[in-house]
């Protein structure tokens, strides 16, 4: 079996690399393939992840590539972890919005936006190829802004398979699992809890949770707001908290706490771009030591925690029809009654051999779903701005966005994006 990885350079590789070698029994992986455009920077990363291949018994081989057609024929899965532009386009995404007044972020907002036009593009490519070269493969999807390019996939290569997945609901469902384990005195395991959430990517609410079949959610929530009470810089208003019923995603604080956001942005720098710019070359220098054969201790302020866990768990419950519940980005299908069906949202879905199937799912309150059908048709415009390079969708969808500019102000923010990435937006200067 062979699964390849495009964005194989990133410094997230190594712990994916780690998922696979932890599943080698249940997922018979022969080649993992890393493909990625910095052929140095795949040097460095592939090389520490044949290294650490090998000294596991090498269940394995890693194979390096540079050349997209080589690396998806004959794959039985394809993964996508890229960044067109690399981490000096993030930090471009992250001071275009200080610059205007808004929010800077790399999937919300003017810098979703930015990083979104610059990446569909790139990934309907890798579908297009997939179709005569891989025709059958998954297409699983991890390059932010996650749900945004899943839609665009879904509405542009519906014939190729595919999902998203971010690590924001395993982050959350982790963090009960070791309250669970703390109060039981023994390890938890995944496949006996269950979060309910509902919304898009980065847009989401915490609704539920289960252990063991029972409902825990009343304690969960207790426990939630226990923690922002005691918490002298909390995250949330446990009183609003508490009038919602729900949990907010984290990234929610950008509409809900806007001016917090902005005002943060001002302290810049470092922005998150530049900080991670540091903690991947501190990396690289680590990765590139022919001693080392583990995943370092600094991996971890890379973020994306338990990255490897979503990404091999999903794999493995399609290729041995599990049957599991995974939250992922897909197309609900009429999966939440009353809403368009056509939309891709973050939701459990059962994930077998036949591929990715949303589980029914009650709607979320009338606050929530205004605030997620703003957000999806500025999303879809997007997707018709990034395909086509149309420069009247991309006005939409800024006019649309609850975080965009002001009406009076969008031409010059949506000149300035594309200048910007000029070099990445060959579709807008034909």
């Amino acid at each position: 079996m062979k699964v390849t990885v495009f964005g194989g350079g990133s410094t997230y590789t190594p712990e994916l690399v780690s998922g696979f070698l932890a599943r080698a029994k249940s997922f018979p992986l022969t080649e993992l393939w890393l493909a990625d455009v910095d052929e140095a920077r795949l040097a460095t990363v592939g090389g520490f992840a044949q290294r650490m291949v090998e000294a596991r018994g090498a269940p394995f081989r890693v194979v390096l590539s540079t050349d997209r057609r080589a690396a998806i024929r004959g794959a039985s899965y394809v993964t996508t972890q890229l960044r067109v532009g690399q981490m000096a386009a993030r930090r471009a995404d992250e001071y275009l919005g200080r610059r205007h007044g808004l929010i800077g972020q790399e999937t919300t907002g003017i810098g979703g936006m930015a990083k979104a036009l610059r990446t569909i593009p790139v990934i309907l490519q890798i579908a297009e190829d997939m179709r005569t070269l891989a025709p059958g493969a998954l297409l699983v999807n991890f390059t932010n802004p996650s749900g945004l390019v899943t839609e665009a996939l879904v509405r542009h290569a519906p014939d190729v398979p595919s999902v998203g997945v971010c690590n924001g609901p395993i982050w959350m469902t982790m963090h009960v699992v070791k309250q669970l384990e703390k109060a039981a005195g023994g390890e938890v395991t995944l496949s006996r809890v269950a979060l309910n959430t509902l919304g898009l990517n980065h847009l989401s609410w915490y609704r539920g949770f289960t252990f063991d079949g029972a409902d825990i959610w009343p304690r969960v929530f207790a426990d939630y707001l226990a923690e922002l009470k005691a918490n002298a810089k909390p995250d949330w208003d446990y009183r609003m908290l508490e009038i919602l019923g729900l949990i907010p995603c984290s990234y929610l604080q950008y509409y809900y706490c806007t001016d917090v956001r902005l005002a943060d942005q001002e302290k810049w720098p470092p922005s998150r771009a530049e900080t991670v710019m540091g903690v991947e070359e501190a990396l690289l220098k680590q990765y590139a030591d022919p001693a080392l054969s583990e995943p370092p201790a600094d991996l971890m302020k890379r973020g994306g925690a338990y990255y490897s866990t979503v990404a091999t768990q999903l794999l493995d419950a399609h290729y041995n029809n599990v049957g599991e519940t995974h939250i992922v980005n897909a197309r609900q299908a009429g999966a939440v009654p009353g809403w368009p069906a056509d939309w891709v949202m973050e939701l459990p879905c059962k994930v077998d051999r036949a591929g990715v199937h949303p589980l029914p799912a009650e709607p979320l309150p009338p606050f929530c779903f205004g605030l997620v059908a703003q957000v999806k048709a500025y999303e879809q415009l997007t997707v018709e701005a990034a395909v086509r390079g149309d420069r009247k969708a991309a006005y939409q969808a800024l006019l649309a966005h609850p975080l965009g500019p002001k009406a009076d102000r969008i031409q010059t923010v949506l000149d300035d994006l594309l200048e910007t990435h000029r070099a990445y937006l060959p579709r807008f200067f034909a």
